[in-house]
């Protein structure tokens, strides 16, 4: 049996302040290999909370997220940076492309801040990841000269950028309309079964859900339920 890419081990979240607010608590939960994975739950229940987690965007006040079986609560901090920028990509509601930058240029930025290889290497790579969604022609371009679907697919090739195994989304389609959520979602799928990654989105639609291979539910951030593969996806 493959080991978990990405395991949760007793996760517990709280806000420190007057009122002390929890917002994961004891969460066990193993991610593995090729798995397309929905994370799902009423507004407030720490679902994107848990999804920062298990990205290392934030730190657990108790408990352990390990990658690749390694404990990262005792990494340093540019260790926990170098595994996001190695072995996870992200991908928010709201593309966060930088607007002074080309969408070659937004792709190439977390090539650039690993520093693994050249100028010339990381616009061609960019460029490949632009053309391989369909941005090809529109590489060259202004963030805000695409449209909003076409601005997701840029920060989906941003994600793929140092060819991470893992994508995690947080509500990669909440902000799209009825087509380009088709656009992505099926993008999204194709990074499984195609391109072998692992995905875990963060969704408030269950009918995308439900063509996972395995839903997460979150209520009042504890693990309420995990549903089975969806019969029409195959790793």
């Amino acid at each position: 049996m493959s080991a978990a890419l990405i395991e949760a081990r007793e996760v517990t979240k709280v806000l420190n302040g007057i009122v002390p607010v929890t917002l994961v608590q004891g969460i066990n939960l193993a991610i593995m290999p090729r798995e397309f994975i929905a994370i799902t739950g009423p507004s407030g229940s720490g679902k994107s909370s848990l999804l920062y987690l298990l990205g290392l965007l934030d730190l657990p006040t108790s408990g352990d997220v390990l990658i690749d079986g390694r404990s990262t609560t005792a990494m340093t901090e540019d260790e926990r940076a170098e595994v996001r920028l190695s072995r996870i990509g992200f991908v928010f509601q709201f593309h966060f492309l930088l607007p002074e930058f080309s969408i070659t240029e937004n792709v190439a930025l977390p090539m650039r801040a690993r520093g693994l290889l050249s100028s010339r290497a990381i616009t061609a790579r960019a460029e490949e990841l632009l053309a391989s969604l369909g941005l090809g022609d529109h590489r060259h371009k202004m963030p805000d000269q695409l449209s909003g679907g076409q601005r997701q697919r840029v920060a989906v090739a941003r994600a793929l950028a140092n060819d991470p195994p893992v994508v995690l989304a947080d509500e990669p389609t909440g902000s799209l309309d009825t087509m380009a959520t088709s656009q992505v979602f099926g993008i999204l799928r194709d990074l499984v079964t195609v391109h072998k990654k692992t995905v875990v989105a963060v969704t408030h639609d269950l009918e995308l859900a439900s063509q996972m291979h395995r839903r997460i539910n979150v209520v009042d951030g504890r693990l309420a339920k995990t549903g089975g593969m969806a019969p029409s996806l195959t790793h």
